[in-house]
């Protein structure tokens, strides 16, 4: 049997991958603030996938803790023969330079971005047996250049690209057959992109080159993104661990 867990599952990337999956034969397994999306339970009994959804914030360490607990205890046992987790989850902000953010609003973005990742990694490693694990971490091109404005959030993408590249090193060294890759899904027209460009130019130098591309279009949909990483989700056999895939290597 398959099964996938995608967090941040309530809206945008996540929600399209996840109905991507539904539609693929996985038992999906969602986890947002927000309650249940009422499209994919809808999309479950349509395909006769299961479908749970969890109530949780993984910006709050309590609350991770929680939702692994609940993944254990669900998932153990099971015979599963692909487990794949989505780690979409994430906040761009607090945007400002340093010396002008909350400390509190630092500390959650980087639980979220990061902590909460490597924790249900970690604890789906050590607790649920499947005979294949599959980790995609939604990442940034932020993680790979310095943004004023974007000190908390470039950083937390570059940790996730070398977590990635780390856990997979660590997965070769040991033959486990895990898969760790990361994927940059480029700009979309999500409430992740309204929040950018509602930032003030004090705190975000880019924000007018953003509200330019809403303006002109150049925005990929959230399902357009969703439809090209299944399309790497579908052939397992020919991806490269540790490696980061960015959306636009993958558009013909």
């Amino acid at each position: 049997m398959k099964y996938a867990i995608v967090t941040g599952a309530s809206k945008g990337l996540g929600k399209e991958v996840a109905k991507n999956l539904l539609q693929n034969g996985y038992h999906v397994y969602t986890v947002a603030r927000q309650q249940q999306v009422d499209e994919l339970e809808m999309l479950s009994q349509q395909v006769t996938t299961e479908y749970h959804h969890v109530a949780k914030d993984l910006s709050d360490l309590s609350e991770i803790e929680s939702f692994s607990k609940l993944l254990t205890d669900n998932l153990s046992g099971q015979p599963i023969d692909e487990l794949l987790l989505v780690n979409n989850a994430g906040m761009v902000t607090p945007m400002g330079p340093v010396g002008q953010l909350e400390d509190s609003s630092i500390a959650k973005h980087v639980t979220l971005n990061l902590t909460a990742p490597m924790m249900l990694v970690n604890t789906i490693k050590a607790t649920i047996d499947a005979k294949h694990l599959t980790v995609i971490n939604i990442t940034s091109g932020a993680a790979e250049k310095a943004i004023y404005g974007w000190n908390a959030y470039s950083s937390t993408k570059a940790a996730i690209n070398q977590y990635t590249e780390t856990a997979a090193l660590e997965a070769d060294e040991l033959s486990s057959g895990d898969t760790h890759i990361a994927f940059s899904p480029g700009v979309m027209d999500t409430d992740m992109q309204g929040e950018i460009r509602s930032a003030s130019s004090d705190d975000f130098k880019d924000v007018d080159n953003f509200k330019q591309l809403k303006e002109n279009n150049q925005l990929r949909s959230a399902k357009d993104v969703a439809d090209l990483l299944q399309q790497l989700i579908d052939q397992p056999e020919t991806l490269e661990n540790g490696r980061v895939y960015r959306v636009y290597d993958l558009v013909k």
